[in-house]
C-alpha cells in the first residue's frame, strides 16, 4: 500500500506524486480490466490496432504503444490464442510480412473495455472541476513534451485525433 508523503521539495514531491498517481491508476485499470480477462498491455494493443491505419504491422504497434517489438509479438501471440488478434500474411509481397487485424471478439472485448475504461476515468477524475481538469490537461502534456524530448532529442511527436 503507499504511503502518503508530504515533502518540503516540491519537485521531489511533483516527482513523488507523479509516480504514485501512474501506479495507483494503473492498478485501478487492472482491475477493471481484469473483470474482462484483459490487461491493460492487451487493451492497449487492442486500441492501438483499431486506430492505426491500414495495414497494421507488428512494428507499428510496437512503435505506436512505445514499446520493444519482442514483448508486443509475445503478447500478440497470447492474444491470436484467445481469439482477440488474428495474423494474416501478405502473400502478394513479402511473405515474411504479416498484418494485424482485430477478430469479432476481439472488437466486442474493446467496446467493453472502453466501457468500464469510461466509467473508471469518470469515477477517479470525478474529484477534479472542469477547470481543473484543464489546468491538469496543460501540465501533464508539458511533462510529457519534456519526457519525449529527453528520450528523442529533435524528433516530433506523432498526434492521433479522434473524436471518440
Amino acid at each position: 500500500m503507499p504511503v502518503k508523503f508530504t515533502l518540503h521539495e516540491p519537485l521531489l514531491m511533483a516527482w513523488l506524486l507523479c509516480r504514485q498517481c501512474y501506479n495507483l491508476v494503473s492498478k485501478c485499470e487492472e482491475k477493471v480490466l481484469a473483470k474482462l480477462q484483459l490487461t491493460p498491455q492487451k487493451q492497449a494493443v487492442l486500441i492501438a490496432i483499431k486506430y492505426i491505419d491500414e495495414p497494421v504491422h507488428p512494428t507499428d504497434v510496437a512503435d505506436w504503444l512505445d514499446r520493444n517489438p519482442n514483448s508486443i509479438s509475445m503478447i500478440i501471440d497470447r492474444m491470436e490464442k484467445d481469439d482477440l488478434v488474428e495474423r494474416i500474411r501478405d502473400l502478394n509481397k513479402d511473405r515474411r510480412t504479416v498484418r494485424l487485424v482485430l477478430t469479432e471478439k476481439g472488437k466486442e472485448l474493446l467496446d467493453q473495455a472502453n466501457v468500464l475504461g469510461w466509467k473508471l476515468m469518470q469515477e477517479i477524475l470525478s474529484c477534479l472541476s472542469e477547470e481543473e481538469q484543464q489546468a491538469h490537461i496543460k501540465i501533464m502534456e508539458r511533462v510529457r513534451e519534456s519526457a519525449f524530448k529527453y528520450l528523442y532529442p529533435g524528433k516530433v511527436m506523432k498526434e492521433i485525433r479522434t473524436n471518440e
